[in-house]
């Protein structure tokens, strides 16, 4: 018997949970979508649309948020694993 691999999320899925995660994060530092985006040296409106789930990331600006929370990288992906 073979065994199941888990289904992987759509991208949709996956750019809405980052998203909220993302949300969930910056709100709990007490932070703007305007503070964030400076400390991350990105444009409000990019985080904005990333909080909506309407944007798919870059690698390199997914570490750029992460930096601008000051947390692991690793947090902001761990909603979309697998287990």
């Amino acid at each position: 018997m073979s065994k199941q691999l888990p289904r992987v999320p759509s991208k949709e899925r996956s750019q809405v949970v980052f998203g909220a995660t993302l949300r969930s994060f910056r709100e709990a530092r007490a932070l703007t979508q305007e503070a964030l985006a400076e400390k991350a040296d990105l444009h409000t409106n990019y985080v904005s649309s990333v909080e909506r789930g309407e944007r798919n990331l870059s690698l390199h600006n997914i570490v750029r948020l992460a930096y601008g929370l000051e947390m692991d990288v690793s947090a902001l992906l761990r909603p979309l694993d697998k287990r």
